[in-house]
């Protein structure tokens, strides 16, 4: 800490969040905290189902149990610092917490390109591959690929994390932005960054592309096999069994793209703050959203799970 004031010449950046307006900020204060507490309770909903059901210990709710978990703590690494934000109106954050911040979002977010990689393989071999699926997919490839890809993203952003730490930001230490993210980080730093841009763009493709790419092919595959079923029945009941994940995959990529790929000029950039919003705390919302809405099997669990809930109160109010 004393060598990062030392080198900076202050121990604080300031981020200027969404809006400057008094006004807005209960009512976004109230938005973000419900949306917060119903990612939280859904994210959670999914982890409970999953572990009480047993017809839901397989890979594809392996997997999904895995980024409920993960958008739990995607969500943590955001929202509460957000939220403190608008009630208190305080905007500073330590350079040791908005260090923090960026390691565990980027770590989060790699981790679950990855998942969702792995979650477009594993219905890769469910459409495609059938009869070989059970003994592809078994338990210790869900876990070498949950574990791959949590180890492997935490450990490239802790490469990015200490090269950026050793930077002199020698103001403004004025951060345009939500949250601790590179860019802006970079934009505040006195030191050449070209280097560390460019180490930091391999590190994003590694993290966030290679999955994408992954993502894509499975997909592509999967497209493919569907057109060729020759019945409705049997192209419907082959794409309702990845049109969920398809949904979260399109969102969380799409706004991705959208973010870190529109040109950096002044007038884009509150265009771009609303995209960060839809793939840092949208993102996390619509995955208990859409499984729970959209998946048969994880509607069935709820509702077993919800009639013994009411069954077992009901006869603690009886005795």
């Amino acid at each position: 800490m004393s060598k990062w004031r030392n080198k900076t010449g202050f121990a604080e950046f300031v981020l200027l969040g969404l809006s400057d307006v008094p006004e807005l900020q209960i009512f976004l204060f109230l938005a973000f905290l419900l949306i917060y507490m119903v990612t939280m309770t859904g994210n959670l909903l999914i982890l409970i189902l999953i572990a009480w059901d047993h017809h839901l210990h397989t890979p594809m709710y392996f997997f999904l149990g895995n980024l409920s978990c993960l958008e739990t703590f995607y969500s943590s690494s955001i929202l509460p610092r957000m939220l403190a934000s608008f009630l208190t109106g305080q905007r500073t954050i330590r350079l040791w917490g908005c260090f923090l911040q960026f390691y565990l979002f980027g770590s989060l977010a790699g981790s679950e390109c990855y998942l969702l990689a792995a979650m477009s393989y594993d219905r890769y071999l469910a459409i495609c591959k059938p009869l070989h699926y059970s003994s592809l997919m078994n338990n210790t490839l869900c876990i070498c690929m949950m574990m791959g890809s949590c180890l492997s993203c935490f450990l490239l952003n802790s490469v990015t994390t200490y090269l950026i730490t050793q930077l002199s930001f020698c103001g403004p230490h004025i951060l345009d932005h939500f949250f601790c993210d590179f860019t802006p980080l970079i934009k505040l730093a006195c030191d050449d960054t070209q280097q560390m841009e460019l180490l930091g763009f391999v590190i994003s493709f590694v993290i966030a592309a290679v999955p994408f790419l992954l993502t894509l092919m499975s997909y592509s595959l999967i497209i493919s096999k569907i057109l060729k079923i020759q019945t409705n029945i049997g192209r419907q009941k082959a794409f309702s069994t990845c049109s969920s994940h398809l949904t979260v995959v399109i969102i969380f990529y799409g706004t991705l793209v959208i973010v870190y790929m529109l040109p950096e000029a002044k007038t884009l950039k509150h265009v771009n703050k609303v995209f960060s919003v839809f793939y840092t705390v949208l993102t996390p919302i619509v995955n208990p959203i859409v499984y729970c809405l959209r998946n048969r099997e994880v509607k069935k669990s709820l509702s077993k799970l919800t009639c013994q809930v009411l069954s077992l109160l009901r006869n603690w109010v009886q005795k």
